[in-house]
């Protein structure tokens, strides 16, 4: 029970990695705050942690909208006690050659998932600090580090969420709190879903691993970074991916 006495809030908590980060926090102990902009699969999220003798709340919300982002921090605080653990999971694709990519998409998947991570960092940052503990884990990608053809919007967006990240850690560090990342490499889920067969074989062959990932791996790596014991662990960020992308 490391996250015992412990709240955390999960954005895109409804599906996918979300999910499964949620019902990990939760089943070791932590109050949890389950945001996504579907409020049906919040609550389905939250209902089976209660079920399950946790404790959840789900919370509907457009991360990319700041007072939104505002209102689900205020009231996970109010209802929960406190903040102690934020997870900025939500993310997107709208995948494309550059030369076809359009404006709108691009400007969608750089809200969703860099701006969402500013909006809830700024505002659990100053919750953490005044209570001088938090922890702070974003969702990266391995497209960040080594880019992805058809992908410089989502590359693009998860590479800012690394510098976002190590530059953050910095500011909130004498005040314990820490900030990390970890770039999942391709983990089959509903965001994954569209991506073409013959991409998918192929990039299980850059695997040494030899396996596609797990929602469950990467939520085991978000929650070791998220746990009391790693508190001289910040600024880093946490390949998991089978060792697709090295160095």
């Amino acid at each position: 029970m490391r996250f015992e006495n412990r709240v955390a809030l999960v954005t895109g908590g409804g599906q996918g990695l979300g999910r499964a980060i949620s019902l990990q926090f939760a089943s070791e102990g932590a109050a949890v705050a389950v945001v996504d902009l579907n409020p049906d699969t919040a609550q389905s999220v939250a209902d089976e942690i209660n079920s399950a003798n946790g404790t959840a709340i789900a919370l509907q919300a457009n991360v990319v909208d700041f007072e939104q982002a505002e209102a689900t921090i205020k009231e996970a605080i109010d209802r929960l006690g406190k903040l102690d653990i934020l997870v900025n999971n939500a993310g997107i694709t709208r995948d494309n050659l550059l030369m076809r990519m359009s404006e709108a998409d691009w400007d969608a998947v750089l809200a969703v998932n860099l701006k969402s991570v500013f909006n809830y960092s700024k505002l659990a940052s100053k919750a953490m600090m005044r209570q001088r503990y938090g922890r702070i884990v974003s969702v990266s990608s391995v497209a960040g580090i080594a880019g992805n053809a058809g992908q410089t919007n989502y590359s693009a967006s998860k590479a800012g969420v690394i510098g976002f990240t190590k530059s953050l850690a910095r500011e909130v560090a004498s005040r314990n709190v820490t900030v990390n990342a970890v770039a999942p490499g391709f983990i089959p889920t509903q965001l994954t879903d569209t991506v073409p067969d013959e991409i998918k074989e192929a990039s299980l062959k850059q695997i040494p691993l030899g396996r596609w990932g797990t929602p469950e791996d990467v939520a085991n790596a978000v929650t070791f970074l998220a746990q009391e014991e790693s508190g001289y662990i910040t600024g880093h960020i946490l390949s998991v991916d089978g060792g697709m992308v090295m160095g």
